[in-house]
């Protein structure tokens, strides 16, 4: 049966080919909003909190801070409505998540970026 899934999951659904990036990375993720008939691209820049599941459900949580307020947002990878995804900084976390990032303010809520060698 897993068999079967996995088959399915090869043939039939589309991949799009987004950048590689991890958490703590500075991302902006372009997304398409239907409202009525209009469809209109909007963008979420944010900080990568978190990559989970893999293949199909495979997710990722951005957040970003709005005035004083934090918003995170819960993108799926294989979401239809992406268009695409930029990597605007590549940060140096030594987790895969950084919830702790969400209690941090002022200076210490800054991510060093990473050296590119």
């Amino acid at each position: 049966m897993a068999n079967l899934v996995d088959f399915v999951n090869n043939e039939f659904v589309a991949k799009k080919d987004f950048p590689d990036f991890n958490s703590g990375d500075t991302i902006t993720v372009y997304y398409e909003i239907k409202e009525g008939e209009k469809t209109r691209t909007q963008f979420f820049k944010g900080v990568v909190i978190q990559r989970r599941g893999s293949g199909l459900t495979e997710t990722f949580t951005i957040r970003k801070m709005s005035g004083a307020v934090g918003v995170e947002r819960i993108f799926p990878v294989n979401m239809p409505a992406l268009q695409k995804i930029e990597v605007n900084q590549r940060g140096k976390v030594r987790r895969a998540r950084i919830f702790y990032f969400r209690e941090l303010t002022g200076k210490k809520a800054k991510i060093k970026e990473k050296r590119r060698r």
